[in-house]
């Protein structure tokens, strides 16, 4: 299973469309340049509803936390 995200507006998506597909679905999707892979993390944000920034804010304050944790 893939994560691959819209990059070009469609009839059918909008850009910013995230959708989880198999392998092979995928890469035929990407092949044709309106979709781009994205992380797993991207697509379990965006399904939550949460936006990048704050996914990379998050991300960042958790790698700060386990620093601490190991010093």
């Amino acid at each position: 299973m893939k994560c691959i995200k819209s990059i070009k507006p469609t009839k059918n998506t909008e850009v910013g469309v995230i959708v989880r597909i198999d392998e092979i679905e995928a890469e035929t999707k990407v092949k044709t340049g309106y979709w781009s892979y994205v992380p797993k993390s991207e697509y379990k944000a965006w399904k939550k509803g949460v936006t990048v920034e704050e996914l990379q804010s998050t991300e960042q304050e958790t790698k700060k936390i386990k620093v601490k944790k190991k010093n």
